[in-house]
């Protein structure tokens, strides 16, 4: 045994990913994409090139390595990945069993019928700000989460936190423990412990108590704080979070004396222009809604069109569906709001702004002007107060207020500037005046800002009593003699407030796992009430502003509702006063800045162990699993950069190790680092996943900073993308897999997507009567409407049991979603158009992957689907070989996970856990074809029209993605592949797919055409 570890370890390891292999330098592409000619769609700058490289990972199905161990190093680092707290990941090490198991029934409940699940409304609540959702109980197990499409903050659509949040509360990393000084205690330790120094306070009013938590938004909660400080009259409640609203906070203030939380109605919105805002994408509030209203103003066939205008520090989503994109530094965009309402009569460039940047701006103000009541301008949350006062100021100019921009009460409870609240706390610290301090959630000691020197507070200030609840056994948990294991949301009461102040009680669906305590019983016990639960405080506070006799018809209604009526917050009439802004300052143009955003997929590192978000791959990189250093192509080419060279970064005495990532669309001059990576104590997902950005990141420049110096370190490091895999085989030049067209040359040639067509007698397949059966199921998805905010992927994942296989194995190609959004580039690399298409498997009615499979493990059904057989299957791959889209995963390893029990009760019952050696794909939700199908047997009918959807169907904000029967020429799937945009992927193939695109159209300024 011991000569064979030798003999692996001495063996080669070669690359293992080709298309990264001598990757060109920045000067080569240039001058290869300058002999290109005509409009390009591509997904990496190597594609753009045509590189050897690139064309070499095409061509091969699997990556080179994909199919073999490459030294025994890797499999020893695949066991230890595969432990981790990742989704169904493989060969996972056994979890101890809940300490309070749930006790399976003996006789069996009248409401409860084993493979008929049962949903319940509750809410989601991420940055204060609640999602209304369903969640889909088997056996009183939560398996899968919806948008609740009655409420008016989602209709029905969810996004990939909410989504992906079940696989948190199953997650076996969980705290499941109450600890002191990492000893497992009980709760009735901790009553005793705390108990004498809480009278001793009581003598002082308090004095020595500090409470921390993140926003508030949940009414009963903030009643309960308020009772304790009325309790304790000399504690203090500090807020803080790292994606706080703070800017929003003092910019509300500047523009009216007072905070007010904005909503924006883009239903009514001809014109839009976003000053580095993303309100397209989750972590924004109302991005659900938003979505949704956005998508339904972009259709170019029910007329009035909407148009967006975006100016943005960093590629996001939100500028890759602008009709104009205007890249610029975060620390310009003030100079260009400020210049924004007069810039039609401006003689001189604004912030260093060339003159084609400048016209650009001019047109979208004449725009805006030209749709008084009927525009908005949206500022992000990262920007300056001033870019926040001066998009009042103009919104109120253009008449939009009361149209399409609303003012309501502030959600957060407590609407303080968090960061000055935090400073505070730490300057109490470290003056000796906190006995006792109570952390309820969030993880500062991770992510305050860095010249707080919050942990060192924490740990070297001898505070008596320091308690955090949590749910993991994070840094700050490190820090504090006292640490209570917090319950999910899914097994505890509350309540909160989503984006336009309706509130909604948070129901549990499960019992405590771990016999874990939320919020509102910890501050019970403050509060002399140790024994109260969540249900009572919650109860107890609605019962006081819903008296009467009927108060449980009311409480039943609002948890069968999902949200409690009468409680949206109207909207307020606001008076703009004289904003007095700071003066204009020019930024120095040669100083590189550095932005820091919350991450796609971990947000700010609160789902570091999320094995689904981690191997999401974001909207525009595609990249898992890290947090690289984007750049610009020409700021690469400057400073001699390749994709993957380690940098470091030095900004204000401090430095910082990290890989780069050329990032086309990158304005000049500036990077962009995600938060939210580098965690030391985040679980065995999450530990040591990318860079910790936090230390580089102060109070005074919480969002981006100038004078970042940038120099080679030496060496590179390994990025995990899905961007360079499953390439469809599409030559420069010929049959885009995106098609796209202006809103006039649209009107001009309505079926120009469909040039590709062949006729339907041109086949060697013999014809199946499809139309003769009752169903014909197919899928249109409208690239219009898809902002790539990847909440199908997870929706699928969840769905569908996928596993997840790591960073290592989605290097070498092996990542398994279903479901895939490409986004392609168009045009000038330093600003390109951006698409996203989601593809899944195309449900071939000329399927090439079943004629090549030797066992016939894929068939084709009556109703013209693609199935898989599992057990049939011996893993060939011919299927995938013969797949021109490139949606078939093969399962190389076990990667799903047959022992932790916690991913036992996860999964969904009604679909196969997949093996090693195993091919898979996307079925179309065959489980819900198959329970809607009996459904509407017994009941002797057809399936309804919208009765069925797909979980990528039913999770999606924009309403993007549509299935039915085609056989039924009324259905909306029909009616939508009968519009002339709509257009088959690869359809010169002959393959005739069930899944069609509607082409993407845009709707550009005709000023600024040409």
């Amino acid at each position: 045994m011991k000569k064979m570890e030798e003999k692996n370890n001495k063996q080669h390891r070669e690359d293992i990913c080709p298309g990264k292999k001598n990757q060109l330098d920045l000067k080569t592409a240039r001058a290869q994409i300058a002999d290109t000619k005509g409009p390009e769609y591509w997904r990496s700058l190597e594609e753009l090139a045509g590189s050897s490289e690139f064309q070499e990972m095409m061509h091969r199905e699997f990556p080179k390595g994909a199919s073999e161990w490459l030294d025994a190093v890797s499999r020893r680092g695949f066991l230890k990945l595969m432990g981790a707290s990742l989704a169904m990941a493989g060969m996972t090490a056994c979890t101890k069993q809940p300490l309070q198991p749930i006790v399976p029934y003996v006789r069996q409940p009248e409401d409860v019928v084993p493979g008929l699940p049962m949903f319940y409304a509750t809410a989601f609540t991420l940055g204060g700000y609640a999602s209304p959702i369903l969640v889909e109980s088997n056996l009183y197990r939560p398996t899968k989460i919806e948008g609740n499409e009655q409420h008016p903050a989602s209709l029905g659509g969810t996004d990939i936190f909410a989504q992906a949040s079940i696989l948190g509360m199953y997650d076996p990393d969980r705290s499941q423990t109450i600890a002191y000084l990492g000893d497992v205690r009980t709760w009735g330790n901790f009553l005793e412990a705390i108990r004498g120094p809480l009278n001793a306070q009581k003598a002082v009013q308090g004095a020595g108590i500090r409470i921390l938590t993140p926003t508030v938004s949940s009414p009963a909660l903030a009643d309960q704080l308020r009772s304790v400080l009325k309790l304790y009259p000399q504690a203090k409640w500090h807020v803080y979070e790292p994606v706080n609203r703070d800017n929003v906070l003092e910019g509300a203030k500047m523009a009216f004396g007072q905070a007010v939380e904005t909503q924006y109605k883009l239903e009514n919105a001809d014109v839009i222009v976003s000053l580095d805002a993303d309100f397209l994408y989750a972590g924004f509030p109302g991005s659900t809604r938003y979505i949704r209203d956005f998508a339904k103003r972009r259709n170019p066939d029910a007329g009035n069109m909407s148009r967006l205008y975006v100016v943005e520090s960093t590629m996001s989503s939100t500028g890759a569906k602008a009709d104009h994109r205007l890249p610029a530094r975060a620390s310009d965009i003030v100079a260009i709001a400020r210049a924004l309402p007069g810039i039609e009569a401006m003689n001189s460039n604004v912030g260093g702004l060339d003159a084609e940047q400048t016209l650009l701006l001019a047109a979208a103000y004449k725009d805006l002007a030209a749709h008084r009541g009927s525009s908005v301008v949206i500022p992000g949350d990262h920007q300056l107060p001033a870019v926040h006062a001066l998009a009042h100021a103009i919104n109120a100019k253009l008449s939009n207020i009361g149209k399409t921009v609303f003012y309501t009460d502030p959600i957060d409870a407590n609407p303080i500037n968090q960061t000055d609240s935090i400073k505070d706390l730490v300057a109490d610290m470290r003056a000796g005046k906190v006995d006792m301090l109570f952390i309820l959630g969030g993880n500062p000691a991770y992510d305050a800002p860095a010249d707080l020197g919050f942990a060192d507070a924490l740990k070297n200030t001898d505070i008596p009593v320091r308690v955090h609840l949590g749910l993991y056994q994070d840094e700050t948990a490190e820090l504090c003699q006292w640490h209570v294991n917090e319950a999910h949301y899914l097994e505890s009461w509350g309540d909160a407030r989503a984006y336009d102040g309706t509130a909604s009680i948070v129901q549990p669906l499960i019992a405590p796992l771990y016999d874990g305590k939320s919020a509102y019983e910890l501050l019970a016990l403050l509060a002399g009430e140790a024994q109260a639960t969540g249900h009572e405080v919650v109860q107890r506070y609605w019962k006081k502003q819903h008296p009467g006799a009927d108060f449980d018809a009311f409480w039943r209604k609002s948890l069968h509702d999902g949200w409690i009526a009468g409680t949206t917050f109207t909207p307020k009439s606001v008076n703009l006063k004289s904003a007095t802004l700071p003066p204009s300052s020019a930024s120095d143009a040669k100083s590189i800045e550095i932005n820091f955003r919350r991450d796609p997929s971990v947000y700010d590192g609160s789902f570091s162990n999320n094995g689904w978000l981690q191997e999401l791959p974001k909207p525009m990189s595609k990249l898992t699993w890290d947090n690289p250093v984007l750049i610009s192509p020409a700021m690469a080419s400057r400073l001699g950069l390749k994709t993957e060279d380690l940098v470091t970064l030095e900004l204000n005495g401090k430095t910082l190790t990290a890989p780069v990532w050329i990032q086309a669309g990158h304005p000049d001059n500036s990077v962009t680092v995600f938060l939210g990576y580098g965690r030391k104590r985040a679980g065995r997902a999450g530990t040591g996943a990318g860079f910790d950005m936090y230390p580089l990141r102060t109070s005074a420049a919480p969002w981006f900073a100038s004078g970042v110096n940038i120099t080679k370190a030496g060496g590179t490091y390994k990025l995990a993308t899905t961007q360079g895999y499953q390439t469809m085989d599409t030559p420069d030049g010929a049959r885009p897999q995106v098609r796209s067209a202006t809103l006039d040359d649209y009107h001009k040639e309505p079926d120009f997507a469909r040039d590709e067509q062949p006729p339907a007698e041109l086949t060697l397949y013999k014809p199946y009567p499809y139309e003769k059966e009752p169903y014909a199921w197919g899928m249109a998805i409208d690239l219009n409407a898809c902002v790539g905010c990847n909440n199908c992927i997870v929706a699928c994942q969840s769905e569908n049991n996928i596993a997840v296989v790591g960073k290592e194995q989605v290097v070498i190609g092996r990542h398994m979603h279903w479901l895939r959004v490409d986004a392609y580039y168009q045009g000038d690399r330093d600003n390109p158009k951006a698409y996203f298409q989601p593809v899944p498997c195309q449900q071939c009615e000329n399927a090439p992957c079943e004629v090549v499979c030797p066992v016939g493990a894929t068939t084709h059904s009556t109703e013209g689907l693609n199935d898989m057989v599992y057990n049939r299957c011996v893993g060939t791959r011919y299927c995938s070989n013969n797949c021109p889209y490139k949606v078939r995963r093969f399962n190389f390893l076990l990667f799903q996970d047959w022992e932790t029990p916690q991913y036992k009760m996860m999964r969904n019952p009604e679909v196969t856990v997949r093996s090693r050696g195993v091919m898979e794909k996307c079925t179309y939700c065959i489980q819900r074809i198959a329970q809607h199908r009996i459904d509407a047997e017994r009941t002797d009918r057809k399936i309804q029209d919208g009765e069925l959807q797909t979980a990528c169907q039913q999770s999606c904000p924009a309403d993007a993605i549509s299935f039915g029967n085609i056989n039924d020429p009324n259905s909306r799937v029909s009616k939508l592949k009968a519009i002339p945009r709509n257009y088959g992927l690869l359809a010169d193939l002959n393959t005739r797919p069930r899944t069609t695109y509607l082409a993407e159209i845009r709707n550009p300024n005709s000023d600024l055409e040409g």
